[in-house]
Order: C-alpha cells, then sequence, then structure tokens
C-alpha cells in the first residue's frame, strides 16, 4: 500500500478570484487541504528562493514579477502519489496545451501565457523534495517532522472542510 504524500500549490494572481472553484476541483479529486493560506504581499525575495532552480533561465523574472503582482493562496495538500495526480489535475505548464478540463486549461489565461508571462493558474510541486523544500518557504510555522507515517497533520494545522464556504482559514499571512 503506498503512503500519502505532501504536495504544495498555490493559485496564482490573475486566477486568484477563481480560488473557490479550484479548490472544489481539488477537493473533489481527493486531495485533503491540510493548510491554506492567503497573501497579497509576497516579497520579490520570497519568489525569487522558491524559484531558485529556475535562476538564469530567461523566463525566471516574469515568474517573479508575477509572482509579485497580485494576492495568492496556498496550500498544503495531501492524498496518496499526491505529487504526480496533483500535476495531472493541473495540466502541463502551458495552458493552450493542458488537457482538457485541466485546472490551467480550465484558468490560464492562454494570451498572456503566449506572451511570456506565466499565467497558467496554478503551481504544483514536482518532487517530494520540492514540496518540502515548499512548505519551509511558504508555511514557515509547519513542521513536517509532527505528522505520523499516515502524514495525518496534528492540531492546529488540520483545516476540515466540507466545502469552500466552510473552510477556516488557520493563517492569513504566511510572509
Amino acid at each position: 500500500m503506498k503512503t500519502k504524500e505532501l504536495t504544495v500549490t498555490y493559485i496564482k494572481p490573475h486566477a486568484f478570484d477563481n480560488k473557490e472553484e479550484i479548490f472544489e476541483i481539488i477537493r473533489n479529486a481527493g486531495f485533503e487541504i491540510i493548510q491554506i493560506s492567503e497573501a497579497s504581499n509576497v516579497k520579490k525575495e520570497q519568489w525569487e528562493e522558491f524559484y531558485a532552480e529556475h535562476k538564469g533561465k530567461p523566463f525566471f523574472e516574469s515568474l517573479i514579477n508575477f509572482g509579485c503582482s497580485g494576492p495568492i493562496v496556498a496550500a498544503i495538500l495531501e492524498k496518496t502519489n499526491a505529487i504526480a495526480d496533483f500535476r495531472t489535475l493541473i495540466g502541463t505548464t502551458d495552458p493552450a496545451k493542458a488537457a482538457p478540463g485541466s485546472i490551467r486549461n480550465l484558468y490560464g489565461d492562454k494570451k498572456l501565457y503566449a506572451n511570456g508571462i506565466p499565467a497558467n493558474a496554478i503551481h504544483g510541486s514536482d518532487s517530494i523534495e520540492g514540496a518540502m523544500r515548499e512548505i519551509a518557504i511558504l508555511f514557515p510555522g509547519f513542521n513536517v517532522t509532527e505528522i505520523d507515517e499516515d502524514l495525518s497533520p496534528a492540531p492546529p494545522f488540520i483545516i476540515w472542510c466540507t466545502s469552500m464556504t466552510e473552510v477556516t482559514f488557520r493563517c492569513f499571512s504566511f510572509f
């Protein structure tokens, strides 16, 4: 039996107004929201740390600038095979090439993306190691070592929700 994994996501500024619909898709795909947080003033230095593996690539500055352009909502998600399943759910990086029905296909801005702006709606961790690094950046108070072998978080990290209108935000800014 596979064990559960954690993955990190954040809804990008241009898709922020669609956060309820996007999180409904995520929950309907079997992901549990472990922690969620909104931020309206993410600093450039924080995005530079988050996207450090892309430093020197032609799109690095647009990633950083776009991240700073408006509010985001980030979440730690849990599910068996979370990394791979979430990457499938969100679709490929380019929203125009993402599978129909994927989050990036539904909520990504294809025109902005074609013009070099990373408006593909949502981020998803690419590996367990990446997720752990991203948790440390976006949720510095979250202690992964407190999670048991089933990755069930100890209070106060769990967020109970049956619909997006019932989500309790345990923290409102993580920076």
